[in-house]
């Protein structure tokens, strides 16, 4: 009788366990995951605010830094962060997390960087109205800017306007670097008033993109 207790306490642990299984492991690839399912969450319902179909590679992020240049003594901008790809890439180049200003209007993506980069200044806006956006930072000249918004979604004009308002706020020479998955650029050069300059294509990335520069003539 006390074989069989043992036995059958055994069986009930084992049967157990196996229940617990796929709960746990629901509950581990969730954490691993993280920020790609809020990703992918945002993606199912807000398509239009977002610049990528799947979060940006490591590839793409150390190409838009390398890109833009930015000073670790000056101020970066970052329009549409997200998960913070792109900022984790500005971290690893130098540049202290308090020397970034990123501008997220989503409100998920905007606690999640507040939780994984705490020093980092987040303002919670739209990033096509920077002078209500970036009031708190009255006369900053920006080192560099990157942006991961999804200008191809909006109109010619509107994505002058952003564009035009992030150079407004640059340093002489410095520019706003914004990927994209089109074989043409957001904007086109303007002769006397915007210079377009576009890198290689980054095939390590999901779908392949390539880093548009803009700058004032």
């Amino acid at each position: 009788m006390l074989g069989i207790a043992k036995n059958s306490r055994r069986s009930a642990r084992v049967a157990e366990r196996r229940h617990s299984r796929p709960r746990r492991s629901a509950v581990s690839i969730a954490k691993m995951l993280g920020d790609e399912v809020l990703f992918f969450r945002t993606l199912a319902t807000r398509r239009s605010k977002l610049g990528a179909v799947s979060p940006s590679s490591r590839a793409l992020a150390r190409l838009m830094v390398e890109h833009a240049r930015p000073d670790p003594e000056g101020f970066t901008l970052e329009l549409g962060p997200g998960t913070g790809v792109f900022t984790q890439a500005l971290l690893n180049y130098g540049i202290p997390a308090e020397r970034i200003v990123a501008v997220e209007h989503n409100t998920g993506f905007c606690r999640l960087l507040a939780r994984r980069f705490p020093t980092l200044s987040i303002v919670q806006g739209d990033a096509f109205d920077l002078d209500t956006t970036l009031a708190a930072f009255p006369g900053i000249r920006f080192s560099a800017a990157l942006s991961g918004l999804p200008l191809l979604s909006f109109p010619k004009q509107l994505r002058l306007k952003c564009v035009e308002g992030v150079l407004d706020r640059m340093l002489p020479g410095k520019g706003l670097t914004q990927f994209s998955y089109g074989l043409h650029g957001p904007l086109e050069a303007m002769p006397g008033r915007l210079a377009v300059a576009k890198s290689k294509w980054v095939l390590m990335n999901l779908p392949p993109a390539r880093v548009w520069t803009y700058r004032r003539p």
